[in-house]
């Protein structure tokens, strides 16, 4: 069974962590931030409490999902067989942590990328072995979310893509091949559910709680605003902003003023207590 390591121990991480200990394997969670990997690891056996007082699974179930699960702040340690990082959506970052996880794994090491919107082309350029890179898209949350992306790069290998595939299958996900166009699918699609959400707050059409529900209630599961608190609204708009980058700059895309203003008060949604909503412990 091969090793697994998840890069970064937020909602995403976590969640990605949690569906990998579910599935069998044996998986390490890290986190630069002591506190948020804490916080990780807090998540998931919360999660599996839940699960198992819905009978959606049983003692032994998570006592053995719980003896797979290892968590670390020191990045040195990294070494696993198959690698899929969550951090935040800055290609800089992206890039510097895949060059220094080539040179602590073997070559036989797969690396994967969460990314929601950055090209895994850009994000693989500056590797030795850009074949070794797939890009590998969960939703939030992951372990309840069905749906997986998994994106080839100009130089990602079909066999690299494969691995990722299967893994992904194996943990119980609806897994597609995307091609690795900006948004890939599902964010190219529902980009408008945010876009036009806000532009019709923005134009004072109706107030967001009103839009939500009227987009509950047309069947959607959740209104574009408590989506975007539950996502994360810097990462939300960090997503709209490299779309529209990616884009060149086409209007449809175009960022709204008034999430960037959540951005810039530090309102992020559910994770900071305050975002389109406010939220209690």
């Amino acid at each position: 069974m091969m090793k697994v390591a998840v890069i970064g121990a937020g909602v995403m991480g976590s969640g990605i962590a949690l569906c990998s200990i579910q599935a069998g394997y044996p998986t390490v969670l890290f986190d630069v931030n002591e506190t948020a990997l804490q916080r990780g690891m807090d998540y998931i056996q919360t999660q599996l409490k839940v699960a198992l007082s819905k009978g959606k699974t049983t003692q032994e179930k998570v006592d053995a999902a719980l003896l797979l699960l290892s968590a670390t702040p020191n990045r040195e340690t990294l070494v696993a067989d198959f690698i899929i990082e969550a951090v935040l959506e800055q290609l800089p970052i992206k890039r510097e942590l895949f060059q220094f996880l080539e040179t602590i794994n073997s070559e036989k090491t797969l690396f994967a990328t969460n990314t929601s919107s950055i090209p895994i082309t850009q994000i693989a350029a500056a590797l030795k072995h850009p074949n070794r890179l797939v890009g590998v898209h969960f939703f939030n949350p992951a372990h309840i979310m069905k749906l997986v992306e998994v994106i080839k790069g100009v130089a990602t290998d079909a066999s690299s893509a494969e691995i990722a595939f299967n893994w992904s299958q194996s943990l119980g996900k609806t897994t597609v091949y995307a091609a690795d166009a900006p948004g890939f699918i599902v964010n190219r699609v529902a980009r408008h559910y945010y876009v036009e959400s806000l532009k019709a707050l923005e134009e004072n059409v109706a107030p967001l709680q009103t839009i939500d529900r009227l987009l509950e209630s047309s069947g959607f599961k959740m209104g574009p605003f408590k989506l975007m608190d539950l996502i994360g609204v810097d990462t939300n708009f960090s997503v709209t902003s490299s779309m529209f980058q990616q884009f060149h700059y086409d209007p449809k895309f175009r960022p709204n003023r008034i999430q960037q203003q959540k951005v810039e008060a530090g309102h992020h949604g559910r994770k900071t207590q305050r975002g389109f909503y406010t939220y209690e412990d």
